[in-house]
């Protein structure tokens, strides 16, 4: 075995909090399952360190996502040889010995075509094939074609995926959901979780759970779709319960937490805690500018707010101006418990339909106190709204986000509670160009003016879940705005939007507005068919808002 060299006791080695690792020869066995591959900054070491550092490419992503052209062990060999040297060039060396990813060409539209059209002609665009992987690639294979967010994002992303999902039914695409469907269930056997995306250097945390909300959506089209997924759907729920049943109140481990009162719920959690390869250099800026809290302990809770899909959000953090205040793991998220409570309700479902009484009364009693769990202590009642837990503090939180809205929409609240958050939401949330994910504006991406496709669809299902038709007609009238307006000056669909007017891309974050956009299409579709009549689809937003079909029929039931 080859050692990397000894690296400089520079703050940007230390602050690695000692998990750069040893390269090991069994990371480049030809037969290596993909479930045993290592992350790139733990195959490459001292060389990824220094790559990231010198800041050879405007994102740190493109590094990650470097294929070594050769035997790492080798590469890393010629670099500790050469790097020294008099006239020394890291890029031409990294040049020599990578294949970095290419920018694909950007799709231009026809002139003059619609809104419909693009998202239609954008699906083969946005699908990719990658059943084999070059043997060092942090990609790792799906035996299925699937379809990618756009942009930076090459890979499949999670929950990402279940947005997309909803505009290929729109668009008659139940191929391609089928393809991924199994790609999901693939990795759930595979890794026994759904990684955030198919790269290596994700493989240690996941992303909000919707692979049984994806199997629910299949199984309109396909009625066997919740008895052939059970196992799967249950090896995910495994993966989010383990350790539940060793907890003591107060306690957390994982993914699990158990109050002291003796409710069990999740949390969000990276099994790593080291910067992020994709975004290496910002999160060790991030440690160095905290040096009163361990740099481990703030790796761990940047990891863990991107498992939550919002990453970053004041959401996570004691001060919205401050990153390094950043704390998701002592915070139990309403949304995720949501989902979770969604998932035991499916899996009962789904355990009636095989045929198995005693699995299904089980998971309907974990989905009847998970429920409780959530009134109990998921509701800021002082404000009226559906808010996360701190474990700290040990009471809710006060912020009103978008997430409030999630117990709507997987049916968990009571008919008195919805009307308050609908409430709040036309009140705070509701923007002209939909509804912004917090009130706060930290300049992070997931907070104040922007606006996200799917949370809007969250809110307005969730909203005409229990009644709340104008409002939920509201969000998806101007959001809808917002997409048109974009594209109709811009030819494209983006990922996030600020919603502070109509028209405009959203910002913020570690990265530029990425094109696309897988979730921005899928919600975009459903929404159009929400504003038309069926008999007469849209292929563009019209000129007048719809009227509402507030017809006083009565909500569906909190209990379904």
């Amino acid at each position: 075995m080859i050692r990397p060299r000894t690296l400089r006791p520079t703050f940007l080695h230390l602050a690695l909090g000692g998990a750069l690792l040893g390269v090991s020869a069994l990371g480049y066995a030809e037969d290596q399952p993909a479930s045993q591959k290592d992350s790139p900054d733990i195959v490459l070491g001292p060389l990824f360190v220094d790559v990231q550092s010198a800041k050879l490419f405007p994102d740190q992503k493109t590094f990650a996502d470097a294929v070594p052209k050769s035997d790492p062990l080798m590469i890393l060999a010629d670099y500790r040889m050469q790097h020294a040297q008099s006239g020394f060039d890291l890029r031409h060396f990294v040049e020599m010995n990578f294949t970095l990813p290419a920018e694909g060409e950007k799709y231009v539209p026809p002139a003059g075509q619609t809104l419909r059209a693009h998202i239609d002609d954008l699906w083969p665009v946005l699908t990719r094939t990658t059943d084999k992987a070059a043997k060092w690639d942090s990609l790792l294979p799906l035996p299925k074609p699937y379809v990618v967010p756009g942009g930076r994002f090459r890979e499949v992303y999670y929950w990402d995926s279940y947005f997309t999902m909803l505009g290929l039914a729109e668009s008659g695409h139940w191929d391609k959901i089928s393809d991924m469907v199994d790609n999901f269930a693939y990795e759930l056997d595979a890794f026994g979780h759904i990684p955030n995306g198919n790269r290596s250097y994700y493989l240690s945390r996941s992303q909000p759970p919707f692979f049984s909300l994806m199997v629910e959506l299949l199984a309109t089209h396909d009625g066997d779709a919740l008895k052939k997924y059970r196992p799967q759907m249950e090896k995910e729920y495994a993966y989010w319960m383990e350790g539940a049943d060793t907890l003591q109140p107060g306690q957390a481990s994982k993914r699990v937490v158990k109050l002291d009162d003796g409710a069990i719920l999740n949390r969000y959690w990276d099994d790593r805690d080291t910067p992020r390869p994709e975004s290496w250099l910002d999160d060790v800026t991030t440690a160095k500018n905290n040096p009163n809290r361990p740099a481990t302990e703030i790796y761990r809770d940047l990891r863990s707010a991107a498992a939550s899909g919002w990453d970053f959000s004041s959401r996570w953090m004691d001060d919205p101006q401050k990153l390094g205040t950043i704390r998701t793991t002592s915070i139990v998220p309403v949304d995720l418990n949501a989902l979770m409570f969604k998932m035991e309700k499916l899996l009962a479902r789904a355990s009636q339909e095989s045929g198995d009484a005693a699995a299904a009364e089980k998971y309907e009693a974990l989905a009847t106190a998970r429920q409780k769990a959530i009134e109990d202590n998921l509701w800021n009642g002082k404000e009226g709204w559906y808010a996360d837990y701190d474990l700290k503090s040990k009471k809710v939180r006060n912020q009103l986000t978008a997430a409030a809205l999630f117990p709507l929409y997987v049916k968990a609240a009571s008919q008195a509670r919805a009307d308050k958050v609908a409430s709040a939401t036309a009140a705070r949330l509701l923007k002209p160009g939909g509804i912004s994910t917090t009130t706060v504006n930290s300049g992070q991406q997931w907070d104040e003016p922007n606006g996200w496709a799917p949370l809007q669809w969250v809110a307005t299902e969730g909203l005409q879940n229990y009644g709340q038709n104008k409002v939920a007609m509201d969000v998806t009238w101007r959001f809808l705005k917002n997409v048109q307006h974009t594209y109709d000056r811009e030819q494209k669909l983006v990922e996030k939007y600020d919603v502070s007017s109509t028209g405009t891309g959203g910002g913020g974050g570690e990265y530029p507005l990425q094109d696309g956009f897988g979730w921005s299409n899928g919600v975009t579709l459903k929404m159009l068919d929400q504003v038309c009549p069926k008999e007469k689809p849209c292929d563009s937003v019209p000129e007048n808002q719809p009227a509402a079909n507030d017809d006083g029929a009565s909500p569906k039931s909190a209990a379904q």
